[in-house]
C-alpha cells in the first residue's frame, strides 16, 4: 500500500481520494502568494541555478517503518550515492535538490534519506548488518539509547571496529531502552551525518498502545555546499563554517513536505489523539510550533515524563540528536494547520517564504475544499 501522509500511521490512496473528492484549486497559501524563482546560493532557487546531477544515481524514496520483529529481528542495512529531491516543484522557490547524498537502504527496499525507521519492542534483540560490500567509504553504526556490549557501540576510534568497502559486520543490539531513539554513522561523523547517514531507531515498550494517529519526523539543517563538493562540484565547504541553506522534515522542504505521498503532512480526523515522534538529526537547535492545538511532551530522549510534571504547550524546542514525543487530541475547527520550526529564517527556501522545515496537521474534513487543492498543486500532487 502506498503510505499518505507521514510515516506512522496508514491511510490508503483511495482513502485519500474518496477524502479530498472534487475540488478546484483558487486559494493561496499562508496569506501569500506562491512564489516561483528564489535568488541567492545555486542550490536553492530556478532551474537556471540549478547544479548539474549524475543522472545514473538512484533517486531516494521517503524514509519507511521497517518493523525489524516482524522480519525475526534482523535487518541489512546498505548504503550507496543517490540523488535527493527535496522540493523539486517550481513553487515557493524551488526546485531544490542536492545532487548527491548517501543513503542508507534497508534491506531490498528503497534508499532514503532520512533512513529507514526501525522499529522494535522492548525486550527483542535486534541484529543490524551494516552490508557495506559495494560500498566505496568506510562506515560504522551507532545507535542512541539503548544498552549495549562495548564492540556494539559503532565508534571507530574506541572499539577498533571500522567496516570498510567490500567488508559486512554485524551489529546486535537490544531493545531495553523503550522509546524514540536515532542512529547514525560514527565514521567521520561530521560529514556523514551532514550526507544523510542517519534515522529513526523506536522501540516500543512492553504493552505499547498506539495513539489513534501516530506519526514519525525528523527535521535536519543541511549547508548544500557539503552535498556539491561530494557531487564533484567547483565549490568548498567547511564543518567549522557551516552555512545552512535547506530545511527540511523527513528530507523534505515545504511545500513538498504536504505531498501525501513523497511528504509527510499529518492527517487526521476530528477527535484522534495524535502522538507525534521528533528527532532532530541536524546540528541546529529547532523551536517547532504547531498552529490552534496544544500539546504534552510525554517522552524525552527514551525517558517518559511523569504527567504530573506534563502541561500544555505548542512550542517544544529540541536539540540536535534529541527525541521528543508529543500527544495532542484533533479537536480544532476542521481545517489545515501549521506545524513549523519558529525560527521563521528555516522556513525558507533561498529568498522565498514560506519554505523549508514546515508542514501541516491535515483534517480529513477539510479535504474536500479549495484550499487543499491549491495547497496539493503548489506540492506537486497530481493525483
Amino acid at each position: 500500500m502506498t503510505q499518505i501522509g507521514a510515516p506512522g500511521s496508514e491511510m490508503s490512496r483511495r482513502e485519500f481520494l474518496a477524502a479530498t473528492g472534487a475540488t478546484g484549486a483558487t486559494a493561496a497559501f499562508a496569506g501569500c502568494n506562491a512564489p516561483t524563482a528564489a535568488s541567492g546560493r545555486t542550490a536553492v532557487g530556478t532551474d537556471e541555478a540549478s547544479p548539474q546531477t549524475d543522472s545514473e544515481l538512484p533517486t531516494t524514496s521517503p524514509p519507511e517503518v521497517v518493523n525489524v520483529d516482524e522480519q525475526g529481528g534482523t535487518v541489512r542495512m546498505k548504503t550507496l550515492p543517490a540523488r535527493h529531491e527535496v522540493h523539486p516543484g517550481e513553487a515557493m522557490g524551488g526546485p531544490v535538490e542536492f545532487p548527491q547524498v548517501w543513503a542508507f537502504q534497508a534491506d531490498d527496499r528503497d534508499p532514503s534519506v532520512p533512513g529507514p525507521i526501525l522499529r522494535t519492542t522492548e525486550g527483542e534483540d535486534m541484529t543490524v548488518v551494516l552490508d557495506n560490500t559495494d560500498g566505496k567509504r568506510p562506515h560504522t553504526l551507532h545507535f542512541h539509547g539503548t544498552s549495549k556490549s562495548w564492540e556494539n557501540d559503532g565508534v571507530p576510534t574506541t572499539t577498533g571496529i571500522t567496516v570498510n568497502p567490500g567488508e559486512t559486520h554485524e551489529y546486535e543490539i537490544p531493545a531495553n531502552v523503550p522509546g524514540t531513539h536515532v542512529y547514525h554513522c560514527h565514521y567521520q561523523t561530521h560529514r556523514h551525518i551532514d550526507m544523510g547517514m542517519y534515522g529513526i531507531f523506536r522501540v516500543d515498550p512492553e504493552g505499547y498502545e498506539p495513539a489513534d494517529r501516530e506519526y514519525f519526523m525528523t527535521v535536519k539543517d543541511w549547508d548544500s555546499d557539503l552535498n556539491r563538493m561530494m557531487a564533484g562540484e567547483d565549490v568548498s565547504y567547511s564543518p567549522r563554517d557551516r552555512h545552512p541553506d535547506v530545511f527540511t522534515i523527513n528530507g523534505k522542504s515545504a511545500p513538498r513536505t504536504l505531498h501525501p505521498e513523497d511528504g509527510s503532512p499529518m492527517i487526521v480526523s476530528q477527535g484522534d489523539t495524535v502522538r507525534v515522534h521528533y528527532v532532530n538529526g541536524g546540528y541546529m537547535n529547532h523551536p517547532l510550533h504547531i498552529h490552534n492545538h496544544r500539546f504534552q511532551l510525554v517522552e524525552k530522549d527514551g525517558g517518559t515524563i511523569p504527567e504530573a510534571a506534563r502541561h500544555e504547550m505548542d512550542i517544544t524546542d529540541i536539540a540536535p540528536a534529541e527525541r521528543h514525543t508529543i500527544e495532542f487530541t484533533a479537536d480544532a475547527d476542521p481545517g489545515i494547520y501549521l506545524m513549523h520550526c519558529h525560527k521563521v529564517n528555516h522556513v525558507m527556501n533561498g529568498t522565498s517564504y514560506p519554505g523549508g522545515m514546515l508542514t501541516g496537521i491535515v483534517y480529513e474534513e477539510a479535504m474536500d475544499t479549495d484550499i487543499f487543492a491549491q495547497l496539493m498543486e503548489y506540492a506537486g500532487y497530481e493525483g
